[in-house]
C-alpha cells in the first residue's frame, strides 16, 4: 500500500473500512475453499507496505491481501482450519516460486 493508498484507507470511514476487511475475508474463505492444501504466510509489516498474509495452495498457486492486525490471521486460520506460518521464521514456500516459473508470462510474445 503507496502512501496515497494509506490516506486513501484512513479517509474511509468505518463501515467502509469494514467492509472492505470483508470482501478480503471472503476472498481469502474463497480461495482457502476452492483450493488443496492451503497454508497462510503472514508477512511482517514494513515501513513501506502494510502486514499481508499469503495463503498458497499446494499447486503453488497463491494469493496475497493485506491485513490490519496480523492477529485477525491467526483467527481466520483456525476457522478455515490453515495452518499459518511466519515467513520470517520459514521462508516462502518453493512450490510458489516453481508456481511463479511455470506462470511467467512469455517475455518473447508480448
Amino acid at each position: 500500500m503507496g502512501l496515497f493508498e494509506r490516506r486513501r484507507f484512513a479517509a474511509l470511514s468505518r463501515s467502509e473500512r469494514r467492509q472492505e476487511v470483508d470482501d478480503v475475508r471472503r476472498h481469502l474463505e474463497e480461495f482457502a475453499r476452492t483450493r488443496v492444501g492451503v497454508e497462510a504466510f503472514v508477512e511482517p509489516r514494513t515501513t513501506v507496505t502494510p502486514s499481508t498474509v499469503l495463503l498458497v495452495a499446494s499447486s503453488g498457486e497463491w494469493t496475497r491481501r493485506r491485513v490490519a492486525d496480523p492477529k485477525i490471521v491467526q483467527r481466520l486460520a483456525q476457522q478455515l482450519r490453515v495452518p499459518v506460518y511466519d515467513v520470517r521464521l520459514v521462508g516462502y514456500p518453493r512450490r510458489m516460486r516453481e508456481w511463479n516459473e511455470r506462470n511467467r508470462p512469455d517475455a518473447a510474445g508480448a
